[in-house]
């Protein structure tokens, strides 16, 4: 098995390689970085771009930390280990364009120690990217998923609809009934079986990372030029805030770097710089706002 050293390097290699394409496709903003450390062990490169002439606010966050876990999230992992490890990329990206998608990603490795002496560590990997779009833009969707399938048909062929499905159930914004954008694929707890060993499930990680920066970046050039009108950008403001109410009641990821007293810098870097709550809003029929709605559905065959 490949340590969590090369697993926590390798994937710094990939956090350096997205923030050099996505300073590239904006053209002008730059990443600022923030270097921490972790009450108990490890830390992580927070680097952000804001401002930029597509990306108003982004953040590509690499972490690699170790420490005890608290009784809360022993029970939700159903372990009996406090000390573990665990290391991951996460992006999101919201751009100042409302035809532009905001996007997703996040690919991360956990270990733990073995509850037998001498027996090999619980380990695994988990990940995926998802795709939000202001306005559905259905050849986009297409474009989107046909590029994930492929990654995953590297791999294994059962990869996609299993993540696909998984994806269309975790980004669910349920107090909404409706999906938090056209979905995606989302893994977790991918360990090696007969079918795939600990190697191929590393490379299928490192595959999901380096696909992030040219699948987005055909999707900004795609759109980046297109007019836009005032009542459009609110419309962007008014779905920036479902993207924010997922987040805040519903994210693994946020939960679990609030209850291991993670850095709240970087834990809440995927908020949007601006978002709106209009009360009862009803878009008008026939409306692109009222299309994008009818979109927000699990189990779209976007393929």
């Amino acid at each position: 098995m490949i340590s969590k050293e090369t697993i926590a390097n390798d994937y710094k290699t990939i956090q350096d390689e997205i923030c050099q394409s996505l300073e590239q496709l904006d053209g002008s903003a730059r990443f600022e970085e923030e270097l921490w450390s972790r009450d108990g062990g490890g830390g992580g490169r927070t680097r952000v771009i804001q401002n930029g002439n597509i990306l108003e606010k982004g953040g590509v966050n690499f972490s690699a930390v170790e420490g005890k876990l608290p009784d809360s999230v022993k029970r939700a992992l159903k372990v009996d280990h406090d000390d573990f490890f665990a290391t991951g990329v996460s992006i999101v990206i919201h751009p100042n364009h409302p035809w532009v998608p905001i996007i997703h990603m996040n690919i991360r490795y956990f270990e733990m120690p073995s509850s037998i002496e001498g027996g090999e560590p619980l380990r695994w990997f988990g990940g995926g990217i998802d795709l939000t779009p202001h306005y559905v833009i259905e050849d986009d969707a297409r474009f989107f998923h046909g590029t994930l399938k492929s990654v995953c048909d590297q791999f294994n062929a059962g990869f996609y609809p299993r993540f696909k499905t998984w994806a269309d159930d975790y980004f669910f914004i349920k107090h909404r009934d409706e999906t938090r954008g056209v979905g995606g694929i989302f893994y977790d707890r991918l360990t090696a079986t007969d079918d795939i060993s600990w190697e191929n499930i590393f490379e299928f990680s490192q595959a999901v990372g380096r696909t992030f920066a040219p699948m987005y970046t055909e999707l900004v050039n795609r759109n980046r030029n297109r007019s836009f009108t005032e009542a459009e950008q609110q419309w962007q403001y008014q779905r920036r805030s479902r993207y924010t109410e997922f987040n805040l009641v519903y994210d693994a990821g946020t939960k679990f770097g609030l209850e291991t007293n993670g850095r709240i810098e970087s834990i809440l870097m995927s908020l949007p710089p601006t978002a709106k709550w209009l009360y009862n809003y009803v878009p008008e029929q026939g409306s692109q706002e009222e299309k994008t709605l009818s979109l927000l559905k699990k189990n779209i065959n976007w393929i």
